[in-house]
């Protein structure tokens, strides 16, 4: 057997279930470009080399910065899959046409809500939009109902978000596939009398917590992160769920793609399968990330509210349009 075809025959039996390992000198490695947390996706790197032997390298950089790196580098990227926080941005790279499409049994370990019908990308972790506010500030019964209820003059001063993060652009770019262009804008000249801006979803909840602001609009796992640490940046506040598909209950995928360039396909295929299936969905249920899991049949964690209770809009990731977000944002004076 040549080399080449016993590599291919090792891999196929690692990601089938078996789980066995081989000698990192039957593969070249892989390069992942990575935008998720560090050590989330630390933590699926060594159990997928732990798994299969394939070794990994990492370059780790945000959504944007790492989706337009690949675009630049069009088919001459070293990166051989592309990881991100949210879809934005893997919609950026596969509108240039610059992934491969996702093996078949891949796509099916993920459920159909949570990846693009066309299977160039694929989940592989998702995040809920969730209204924190403080609870010597704001009582239950004065919850805004509707995102959009932020844009009324009576929120003036009272609410807080990060617009240029790539967190708020994935949920502003659901706004604008809900809502339409026109009411997008009007949201946003109206969130720039409205809002406080802040730098980073982690210095909203602090804020937040601290009183300086009575609330603000982040993703849930910020809070949560912080509870299951100290709390001191969190327990003053409490969570609010939109639900009823209003667009302040977007849940936002998190993406993972082969690059169409690799010239590592079938290890990278291997890692988005392993990543998807139930060794690396197991990682989102007892790890510190806080994010939901969203393979077929896989459990979050415990502390979650249920992706099903959450009554998310139906939104298709694969036509988030963050560049026209970024412009309206720009338009209303928000960048």
């Amino acid at each position: 057997m040549t080399r080449n075809l016993l590599t291919k025959f090792l891999i196929s039996i690692a990601i089938s279930g078996i789980g066995l390992a081989f000698a990192a000198d039957n593969t070249d490695g892989i390069v992942v470009y990575n935008a998720q947390h560090e050590t989330l996706t630390k933590a699926w790197v060594d159990g997928f080399t732990k798994d299969t032997g394939i070794k990994v390298t990492l370059r780790n950089g945000d959504d944007s910065e790492l989706g337009n790196q690949i675009v630049q580098e069009g088919d001459k990227s070293p990166a051989d899959v592309f990881l991100t926080e949210n879809s934005p941005s893997m919609v950026l790279v596969d509108n240039a046409g610059l992934f491969a499409p996702i093996t078949p049994s891949t796509l099916t370990q993920v459920d159909s809500a949570y990846r693009p019908a066309h299977g160039k990308w694929i989940g592989i972790a998702a995040r809920s939009t969730v209204f924190v506010y403080n609870k010597d500030k704001l009582a239950a019964g004065a919850l805004p109902k509707s995102l959009m209820e932020l844009a009324q003059p009576e929120w003036k001063g009272r609410w807080a978000a990060s617009p240029a993060g790539a967190d708020f652009q994935a949920i502003l770019s659901a706004m604008l596939e809900l809502k339409g262009e026109a009411a997008t804008l009007d949201w946003l000249k109206a969130m720039k009398s409205n809002a406080t801006i802040y730098r980073g979803n982690s210095a909203v909840l602090k804020a937040v917590n601290a009183g300086q602001i009575d609330s603000g609009v982040i993703y849930h796992y910020y809070s949560f992160g912080d509870q299951a640490k100290t709390g001191e940046n969190s327990n003053n506040t409490s969570l609010h769920y939109f639900r009823h598909k209003d667009p302040g209950a977007f849940v936002s995928i998190s993406g993972g793609g082969v690059l169409a360039s690799s010239k590592h396909k079938e290890q990278a295929q291997a890692f988005l399968k392993w990543v998807t299936g139930k060794q690396g969905q197991e990682i989102l249920k007892t790890g510190s990330s806080f994010e939901y899991a969203v393979g077929e049949g896989a459990q979050s964690n415990a502390k979650l509210v249920p992706l099903k209770e959450l009554d998310a809009p139906v939104v298709d990731a694969s036509k988030l349009d963050s560049k026209k977000a970024i412009q309206l944002m720009t338009q209303a004076g928000l960048l």
